[in-house]
């Protein structure tokens, strides 16, 4: 008999531990376990072969995920000793069901002990067996649940149960377990969304900060309603009509929020990073363009996806359209204002930022015109903040800076835009420098 090494594990009796030493096999290059033999290599054989025999059968059919069975031949020896061939495995990394995808449950040969794999391991068997699309290899977690995702389909009447989970690519038809594109419908994803709002134009001063977790279409609906609420309505008064302008148009918003989600690289564990202030709204994933394409074929509507799975899920909820046209519809919505969308890629990222259409100019472009000095210029509508400040005037004859701020509960940024424009109206002047300054009605 031969001494124990790479491929060659002696047990004397039946203990569960054999499940590992067969992990370990099938994960590497496979092996031999001997049982009813010592650490020396003794045979001391087996009391009861036929029960021994049945207990490892049918513990390694149940105790190991995928299915190793395929790859393990049994033989009865001579002097009560069971042989376990095992062969390397088609569908690594085997791992121990109890403990799930991680080190504690997934073992590989070293030498001749059966050693923990390390994650980066457990991720290579993975890309190995499965090929390096990250949505389709199998999920760390298998432990998944789909409370939220379970509720969008049931408002959309599309069936979510065990039999579409396949359909869908949520679990492997192959080894009947979840994939990654699972992992990220679930209640459990480990990815996130990071919304920073910031109240000066250089994005260094915290205002308000929201992480985002739990399912991907979790996480579409709250940051949506968040970034909402960051959204404010400059309304224009014209007479009895009233006009609402939005720093941002919805739909604008909801797009650049979708194609983070869905064309983000989710092999890297980062966040999805929004960050907002008075100027302007900036949407940076993970992952650059895919290779050949450009900023130019983007916005003409060319797409290919890195997450073609989730695009089909996405448009299956009628969240998008089949054609790529999310980046394209962005610009369109912005052709009548002053500062066009910007996207910027790097090798590793990709950054779209929606300038603030009423800090931009959105308003003088529907402005009323007069003509001053034989030249015809554009003179803004009053706004109901602009109406507010009027009338604080009307009754105290002067407001500062601070006192603007404090009255429509914005920031100076925004102070100044509006006061610009009452300027360029001719409702009010300004008089004073630094901190005595104030604004009274132009007489």
């Amino acid at each position: 008999m031969h001494f124990e090494d790479e491929k060659i594990e002696f047990k004397e009796t039946f203990v569960p531990d054999i499940y590992k030493e067969v992990i370990a096999f099938a994960n590497t290059d496979g092996g031999v376990i001997f049982v009813g033999v010592d650490d020396n290599g003794n045979p001391v054989g087996l009391e009861n072969v036929d029960d021994t025999y049945t207990r490892i059968t049918n513990g390694i059919r149940d105790a190991i995920l995928p299915d190793v069975t395929m790859f393990i031949k049994y033989t009865l020896e001579k002097e009560k000793i069971i042989k376990i061939e095992i062969g390397e495995g088609s569908y690594k990394p085997y791992y121990l069901r109890s403990k799930g995808l991680k080190p504690s449950g997934v073992y590989i040969r070293q030498g001749a002990s059966s050693v923990p794999a390390s994650q980066e391991q457990i991720r290579q068997m993975i890309k190995y067996a499965d090929g390096d699309t990250f949505e389709k290899l199998r999920s760390l977690n298998q432990k998944l649940t789909f409370e939220f995702a379970s509720q969008i389909f049931e408002k959309r009447g599309i069936p979510f149960n065990e039999e579409k989970y396949y359909q869908l690519g949520i679990k492997s038809p192959e080894l009947k377990i979840f994939t990654n594109l699972g992992l990220l419908l679930s209640d459990q994803c480990t990815h996130t969304v990071k919304v920073a709002v910031f109240s000066d134009d250089d994005n260094t001063i915290f205002k308000d900060k929201k992480e985002f977790t739990g399912s991907l279409l979790e996480q579409l609906e709250e940051t949506y309603n968040y970034l909402q609420l960051c959204n404010q309505n400059q309304a224009v008064i014209n007479g009895l009509e009233r006009e609402d302008h939005w720093d941002y148009q919805e739909e604008a918003v909801r797009e650049a929020l979708l194609n983070a989600l869905i064309h983000r690289d989710y092999s890297f564990s980062g966040s999805i990073i929004i960050n907002v202030n008075d100027k302007e709204m900036e949407f940076i994933s993970i992952g650059g363009l895919l290779s050949g394409l450009s900023p130019e074929d983007i916005r003409n509507g060319i797409s290919l996806s890195r997450n073609s799975r989730l695009s089909e899920l996405f448009h299956r909820l009628h969240f998008i359209e089949a054609y790529g046209t999310g980046i394209r519809r962005i610009f369109s919505l912005y052709k009548e204002c002053k500062v066009q969308p910007e996207i910027s890629i790097t090798p590793n990222s990709f950054k779209i930022t929606l300038p603030n259409m009423n800090v931009a100019g959105k308003i003088e472009a529907v402005s009323d015109s007069k003509v001053v000095s034989g030249k015809k210029e554009f003179v803004p509508k009053l706004t109901e903040q602009m109406v507010t400040i009027l009338d604080y005037i009307s009754e105290n004859g002067e407001i500062t800076l601070e006192e603007i701020q404090n009255l429509l509960n914005i920031k100076e940024t925004r102070t100044y835009v509006i006061m610009k424009q009452l300027i360029n109206s001719g409702k009010v002047e300004k008089i004073g420098r630094g901190k005595s300054q104030k604004y009274i009605r132009k007489s």
